[in-house]
């Protein structure tokens, strides 16, 4: 079969491989109908990612059709369309118990899918832990639909829930890339006073103001400004930083009022200073890491009721024959591109 493969550092390539077996009785073979490509395909590409190993097929996100299960599947079965979490989770362990998925302590648990197994930008992909990580998408719902539900969807999700989002708050997002937009969407079904997006860019501005008017949009520039004069209490109540730019985690609290909550969404490519004198007395609850995703059963329900709808963000579509262009286009931001289809 085909796989686009990590080589090393800064070299992706296309190449057959074998298509994978079970190797567990938890395992599930899925066929790839539908992937794309992640922001964080290329932190793995420019190595930003140590844990990811040369050699793995990479991608985590796709939707597919399950071909074989082992013995101790219960939750799928042959010829159920399903949505793959960018997480394989056991479900037993202390992390899993409390929704902590990320951290799950199985050898193949947290983000391994694409980083460090072989991952789903590829014809078929094994799916370890496939009762937790596989997720049987509605006969109502397409594969497009679905698409993003496993990772920058479910991302989105969880950070909306976790930076406790009520009816009076200001919320801002920094970013409005793939995720900065799935992470809009979940805030939105949260129905706050306001909702403020940072972005840079001008075919990402005009994307915000096309889609979601009621939105109030401004610039890294001028987004202090903006912020203290479109809220309450000299800032944002909640702030979500999902852009992972130089000065993007310092504007995220420079923005947030005295007793915010700012959720750290993005994924950095350098650490990050956290200048405790100068934000001494703002009293700010901070909430970082990678997402828990254990919502996609929800989340393809909310779908499913025409409450989200990411299809708007598929802007090109290419086979996975195609792929190293498609990588091209997307790395270097072309053609409008947001983010792209591969089946």
């Amino acid at each position: 079969m085909l796989a686009y493969t990590y080589i090393e550092q800064g070299k992706f390539e296309l190449r057959e491989k074998p298509r994978p077996r079970l190797e567990n009785e938890r395992d599930a073979i899925v066929r790839v109908t539908l992937g794309s490509i992640c922001t964080s395909d290329l932190h793995i590409k420019h190595g930003s990612v140590p844990r990811a190993v040369p050699g793995i097929t990479v991608g985590h996100e796709m939707v597919g059709i399950v071909e074989e299960v082992g013995d101790a599947v219960q939750n799928v079965k042959p010829g159920d369309r399903v949505a793959v979490n960018v997480e394989t989770f056991c479900g037993e362990c202390f992390f899993c118990k409390h929704g902590y998925v990320n951290n799950c302590t199985d050898p193949d648990g947290g983000w391994a899918l694409g980083c460090r197994i072989d991952g789903g930008q590829a014809e078929y992909v094994r799916v370890p832990h496939a009762d937790q990580g596989l997720s049987r998408i509605p006969d109502s719902v397409s594969d497009e639909q679905a698409l993003f539900v496993g990772d920058i969807l479910a991302t989105g999700f969880w950070a909306a829930r976790i930076s406790e989002i009520t009816p009076e708050d200001t919320v801002l997002i920094i970013g409005a890339g793939p995720t900065g937009i799935c992470s809009l969407l979940c805030t939105m079904l949260k129905c706050p006073r306001r909702i403020i997006v940072c972005e840079k860019s001008p075919e990402r501005i005009y994307f915000v103001r096309d889609h979601y008017p009621d939105v109030l949009v401004t610039t890294p520039d001028e987004c202090l400004d903006f912020v203290r004069t479109h809220s309450d209490h000299g800032g944002a109540d909640v702030v979500l930083e999902v852009a992972g730019a130089r000065d993007t985690f310092q504007l995220a609290w420079q923005c947030a009022r005295p007793n915010a909550i700012v959720t750290v969404v993005a994924m950095y490519d350098e650490p990050q200073v956290l200048p405790l004198p100068d934000m001494y007395g703002k009293n700010l609850t901070f909430k970082t890491g990678g997402v828990d995703g254990c919502d996609c059963a929800e989340i393809l329900r909310l779908i499913e009721a025409g409450k989200i709808d990411t299809t708007p963000l598929i802007t090109h579509r290419f086979p996975l024959s195609r792929i190293e262009e498609a990588y091209r286009l997307f790395e270097n931001r072309e053609d409008g591109v947001i983010k792209v289809a591969i089946g």
